[in-house]
């Protein structure tokens, strides 16, 4: 029996990592903030979106993945995003930057209103590639996670849970949330089945999802 070449994940892994690096070193243009869905640009590129709770560190893990300060706007103070912030990466792929859904400081009807306009747009985005579901790793899973991750798998829309502020818990907490977070997700058809952990500070965790990220952007060849 002729013997059966095996892949290099090691080389695969390496070549996504650059891949991941040239794409979010590379030009990054603010396109719109979208207060409604009549706003939301009209777009080919495959798009990524960053949803969760509010002051989960959305707006800093888009400026740590694309290594500017200044990309998306970030607060200490919670419900600072009220748009849908569209970001062209390359020419390539499009990331929104959205509201956070929960607690935020601002009138009730204010945050009721933006949960509604991310759920819409989280249900009918037919280019949406996937949505980065953002948790705090000090807190893992809370009840308006659920309910979000109830809605994207009855919209078959494919997410990914991306653990942020992996830094401010120690190694023995963090795994322990971790691997709680992981056994829930299994549970969820529409979750992707690897979990992100990062740390926009320490950049713990950024190049490995740039690799992955990268691999939604349309080719170079197609632009």
């Amino acid at each position: 029996m002729p013997e059966i070449a095996t892949p290099d994940f090691a080389a695969d892994e390496a070549r996504f990592r650059e891949e991941g690096r040239k794409l979010f070193a590379g030009e990054c243009t603010f396109i719109l903030g979208a207060a409604a869905l009549v706003q939301v640009p009209d777009s080919d590129l495959p798009e990524i979106a960053f949803a969760g709770r509010s002051n989960v560190g959305k707006s800093s893990l888009v400026n740590g993945l694309t290594g500017r300060k200044n990309v998306a706007r970030t607060s200490v103070t919670p419900g600072r995003t009220q748009q849908l912030n569209f970001f062209s990466i390359g020419d390539r792929l499009l990331l929104a930057d959205l509201p956070g859904y929960g607690y935020a400081r601002a009138p009730k009807s204010e945050v009721d209103a933006w949960t509604r306009l991310v759920k819409t747009y989280l249900m009918g985005r037919p280019q949406l590639r996937r949505v980065c579901m953002l948790v705090d790793s000090r807190h893992g899973l809370k009840t308006n996670d659920r309910e979000v991750m109830k809605d994207l798998d009855e919209a078959a829309v494919n997410y990914q849970i991306v653990m942020t502020k992996s830094d401010k818990v120690k190694p023995g907490a963090l795994e322990r949330t971790v691997a709680a977070v992981k056994a829930e997700a299994a549970t969820h058809a529409a979750a992707f089945p690897e979990i992100a952990v990062t740390s926009s500070h320490t950049g713990t965790g950024l190049a490995e999802l740039r690799a992955s990220l990268s691999q939604l952007a349309l080719p170079v060849a197609n632009r």
